[in-house]
């Protein structure tokens, strides 16, 4: 897969397109079951406001890690689409590496290892020193889903602008996303 190219469209578009596929960092990693999509043009988006320190890798090339820190606690992973946009990795079903991702996450749940951005992030052990890498090399590995899947959409969580708009996106059924689809 050309991950330059697949990512370089909406991240609409790329959200609702990754679900299902498998993501691993490092060894550690799984099923994507949940996504959220950001514009540009978008107030809850980061890049709403323009290229600052914190936001100059969403405007970088597709196919690239977008990490920053959420309520200056939890480390958030986004893949980059066009400049601007990215799509928030808020959810996986844990495949490979459980091992590691219990041991980082004091937690033997598989329902609570990776369910929710941050919770995913220290699952990973991703931080801000990945912020940047690009999606098709190590330590990362993105694989497309075997079959389409049937994809559940709603309105984003966790934000305050812009909420109504349904840029979310999960894999229908799935227990491990971080917030069940209404």
């Amino acid at each position: 897969m050309d991950l330059q190219k697949f990512f370089d469209r909406s991240s609409v578009e790329v959200a609702r397109a990754l679900i299902g596929s498998e993501l691993t960092f490092a060894g550690a990693g799984g099923i994507i079951v949940e996504t959220e999509a950001y514009e540009p043009d978008d107030p809850a988006s980061h890049s709403f406001r323009g290229v600052t320190p914190r936001t100059r890798t969403m405007f970088g090339a597709p196919a690239h890690a977008y990490v920053y820190r959420s309520y200056g606690i939890h480390w958030c992973l986004n893949f980059v689409c066009r400049p601007g946009s990215a799509v928030l990795i808020r959810a996986l079903q844990p495949t490979v590496g459980l091992q590691q991702m219990e041991i980082r996450r004091g937690k033997t749940d598989p329902l609570l290892l990776c369910s929710g951005p941050g919770r995913l992030c220290q699952a990973l052990a991703i931080s801000i020193e990945h912020d940047g890498l690009f999606l098709s090399q190590p330590p990362f590995t993105l694989t497309p889903p075997p079959i389409s899947p049937i994809i559940d959409t709603g309105i984003r969580i966790g934000i305050t602008k812009a909420v109504e708009l349904p840029w979310r996106f999960g894999l229908h059924g799935s227990a491990h996303v971080s917030r069940k689809f209404a």
